[in-house]
């Protein structure tokens, strides 16, 4: 069975190495010491959120301050295509859910989209509220599927803002992809960016998923404008919570990464 994975808040963890002590302290050290009551000789990881991962073995545990020794310092690389969620607002917690398991299955970055029928609103107080959830959300996933790498999520975006978006995606040689359920192409058919052999310039796939009620054609117009494709998943219609996931399972393969 895998380790469980902790998040080091801040730090570079690459500078250590074997043999080194890592001390797990704050949230994430009460967490393992105190909820979890992870003892001497278990096994955890440590990750930093950046692809750093630290395979440790626990020393002592007081007060939910865990002390660590490091067996090894893993550097996981970083993706050639970073693959991009954009997840339109929805009611309830399905936004949340989609964010979830985006996340598991390795969605490299979400963006939260106030799409035209999004029945949610993020305004104010309640916009910074909601973000921190879907961060909380992800930090979460990241622990849950044992990534080292934690996505960012982005301030959320209106319809008009994502149409630039894509604009710059594609000018930079990456690629957009609306799925949407009038689509001719598949999903499977859709050309993909090459994989960047440097990382300054790792081009961009964005996954657009609209809400409950669809996106507009107002809206698909603005997005193909701008050089997105549209496409299908299937011949069902998924829910907003299941079709990016699904989306971003598909593409993962297609990409090699579950290869």
């Amino acid at each position: 069975m895998s380790a469980p994975v902790f998040l080091a808040d801040g730090g570079a963890l690459g500078a250590l190495g074997p043999g080194d002590v890592y001390v797990l302290d704050g949230a994430e050290g009460r967490h393992a010491g105190v909820v979890q009551r992870r003892g001497p000789g278990e096994r955890l990881d440590v990750v930093d959120g950046a692809g750093s991962r630290l395979r440790c073995v626990v020393d002592a545990v007081a007060d939910g301050v865990v002390r660590l020794r490091v067996d090894e310092v893993v550097s996981e690389p970083a993706p050639g295509v970073v693959l991009t969620l954009v997840q339109a607002l929805a009611k309830g917690d399905r936004d949340e859910l989609a964010v979830e398991a985006a996340v598991e299955v390795g969605v490299d970055a979400v963006v939260p989209w106030q799409a035209d029928r999004s029945v949610v609103v993020w305004r104010g107080q309640r916009a910074a509220k909601s973000r921190a959830k879907w961060v909380a959300t992800v930090r979460s996933a990241v622990k849950q599927a044992r990534r080292a790498c934690l996505p960012p999520v982005a301030e959320p975006v209106t319809s008009r803002q994502l149409a630039a978006r894509v604009r710059e995606v594609v000018a930079g040689g990456g690629a957009a992809v609306v799925l949407h359920e009038d689509a001719t192409t598949a999903l499977a058919d859709v050309a993909l960016p090459a994989s960047a052999a440097e990382p300054v310039e790792t081009p961009a796939l964005l996954v657009v998923v609209g809400p409950e009620g669809g996106i507009s054609d107002a809206e698909v117009a603005a997005l193909e404008e701008a050089g997105a494709v549209t496409a299908r998943l299937g011949p069902h219609v998924l829910r907003t919570s299941t079709a990016g996931p699904v989306a971003v399972a598909l593409l993962s393969e297609r990409l090699g990464r579950w290869a």
